[in-house]
């Protein structure tokens, strides 16, 4: 038998972790086992373990997809802009939980609503597995330092006020991207473009 091809690899984990992530949006990770995966990507119950070692191995595959695709155009913003305000980088975030498609690493669409009721799962998780919990730290703190410093160039132009302190400025930031998210997927509250034009307006400075 030929040897599988790395692209040829590749695509198919992203079949699967496509299909882990619909069976986690729609039954929750618990409730959904590797043959449960395997049957909604239309591969045999054993093909999964051909491309990952456990069903926690694709939850932390789309745990990194999922916060990456969140807060990588903030951290883009951050790194890349000489001074934003608090209020650009809440609404660079808000831009991508606010539409209904996303595009992952290897370019395929993904329905926003799904990926957040994954993210809300993957919190949940942080409290009980620590294989989760390391990388979700690292994370949240990468992006909160990037928000940091951005905030204290905006600070140092004049762009944000003083009196904001750009390390406790900067947990306000991620403090209200998880607020929008959670009430984007608990309560349908899907109006978050309507939020991120009232910041840019100046409800945030």
């Amino acid at each position: 038998m030929p040897r599988i091809t790395a692209e040829r690899r590749e695509a198919k984990r992203a079949e699967i972790v496509a299909a882990a992530r619909r069976c986690f949006s729609r039954d929750g990770f618990h409730q959904s086992s590797m043959p449960d995966i395997a049957a909604e990507a239309g591969v045999s119950a054993g093909a999964p373990y051909r491309y990952f070692t456990s069903k926690e191995e694709i939850v932390l595959a789309i745990a990194g997809d999922a916060f990456r695709l969140i807060f990588e155009p903030v951290e883009r913003l951050a790194d890349g802009t000489d001074a934003p305000t608090v209020a650009e980088l809440v609404a660079a975030a808000l831009d991508t939980i606010s539409g209904e498609t996303v595009r992952d690493a290897a370019g395929h669409t993904v329905a926003v609503d799904e990926l957040l009721r994954c993210v809300v799962q993957v919190w949940s998780e942080v409290l009980r597995n620590d294989e989760v919990r390391g990388p979700a730290a690292e994370g949240f703190e990468r992006v909160r330092a990037s928000i940091a410093g951005a905030l204290r160039r905006g600070r140092a132009a004049g762009a944000v006020p003083t009196a904001v302190d750009p390390d406790r400025g900067a947990r306000v930031v991620m403090g209200l991207l998880h607020g929008f998210l959670l009430q984007r997927v608990a309560f349908g509250l899907t109006d978050t473009a309507d939020i991120a034009d009232d910041l840019r307006a100046g409800l945030l400075l």
